[in-house]
């Protein structure tokens, strides 16, 4: 929320004790921990929703910054958490950082670890290269446990091109990782990536995830994944908070096609085709994906400022949220994937 908004809502209405809560607790915190108040109050869910906002790092990846850097411009463009690349965690330690100085800098700028990105290849068929993918994961949660993490995302990695391993066999070991991050008190997060053969669509996922028998399973979707492996998006509707905490949104454009379109034609929400305000409305619905990260690897905004992407990401994110907002209350809808 704007601080030119603070005196009104987006409606013209007047505010609610929730929202008004909302409002002085940022600022109150702001000042307790020492970030800006403007800072804090621009973090605030938009008025009438519960979603909240991450930055995904590898949305400015390409501009090269220390991790100590991203943080600063995560808290300044008013985010709420951050999804760092498990690599650049790493690459921090070894270049000397120490993660308890990298903690206390997060929380001082009132950021979250939500979620982690990283490739080990923890559901392969080969045992000796699993065994190497649970060692990784290993060392992966220890140093995101330092951070404080909550999540780290466990996508198919390292699966062989055209391979499809059978499900019940990836829930099996799915359940491992789970089992494994109960020590560190981090929860794997499953996600899919779409075309692959064994874990590319929601619904696979979600049946994994069920299949696992973990109290903690839970799935990471992404608008530009559903689209690219085919998952219908009116699939959401059917997540509950449980199953699906966190969300990656993008978008993609009409050209160039499904079959030819790869990771770097991600763009800002809302400067595409993807049905947003359905997507956003179908978590909603079910109070599903409150944590919105932004996941982008255009290499076009990799040539630009780092803030810069960084706020017109997040305003963009949020005016994806209000205009699903708009539609839910005028009863407006799109059939479309």
């Amino acid at each position: 929320m704007d601080m030119k908004h603070l005196h009104r809502r987006r409606t013209g209405g007047r505010w609610n004790r929730r929202e008004w809560l909302a409002v002085g607790t940022g600022i109150f915190a702001g000042h307790w921990l020492g970030v800006p108040a403007a800072i804090l109050a621009a973090t605030t869910v938009v008025p009438g929703s519960d979603f909240r906002f991450c930055l995904n790092t590898g949305t400015i990846r390409g501009q090269n910054l220390k991790l100590e850097e991203v943080v600063r411009i995560t808290a300044e463009a008013g985010y709420h958490a951050l999804e760092p690349w498990i690599e650049e965690v790493h690459r921090f330690v070894q270049q000397g950082g120490a993660l308890r100085d990298l903690r206390r800098r997060l929380n001082d700028h009132g950021l979250t670890v939500e979620g982690a990105i990283g490739f080990p290849a923890w559901a392969v068929d080969d045992d000796a290269q699993r065994a190497k993918g649970f060692e990784q994961v290993k060392r992966d949660l220890d140093v995101l446990a330092q951070l404080g993490a909550i999540r780290m995302a466990a996508p198919p990695a390292g699966i062989p091109s055209g391979q499809r391993i059978e499900p019940q066999r990836v829930a099996e070991r799915y359940r491992q990782l789970l089992e494994l991050g109960d020590q560190f008190g981090i929860v794997p997060i499953l996600e899919f990536w779409g075309r692959n053969p064994t874990i590319g669509k929601l619904g696979t996922a979600l049946g994994i995830a069920a299949e696992s028998g973990h109290p903690r399973a839970c799935v990471l979707a992404d608008v530009f994944h559903m689209y690219r492996g085919g998952s219908p998006f009116s699939g959401l509707q059917l997540c509950s908070p449980q199953a699906l905490p966190m969300l990656h949104l993008n978008d993609y454009p009409a050209d160039p096609p499904i079959d030819q379109i790869n990771d770097s034609h991600r763009i800002y929400p809302g400067d595409g085709i993807a049905p947003l305000a359905d997507i956003l409305r179908g978590c909603r619905a079910q109070g599903a994906a409150r944590m919105l990260s932004l996941e982008l690897f255009n290499r076009n905004l990799w040539k630009l400022e780092a803030l810069e992407v960084a706020r017109t990401g997040l305003s963009k994110m949020k005016a994806a949220v209000g205009r699903s907002l708009a539609a839910e209350s005028t009863g407006e809808s799109r059939e479309r994937k």
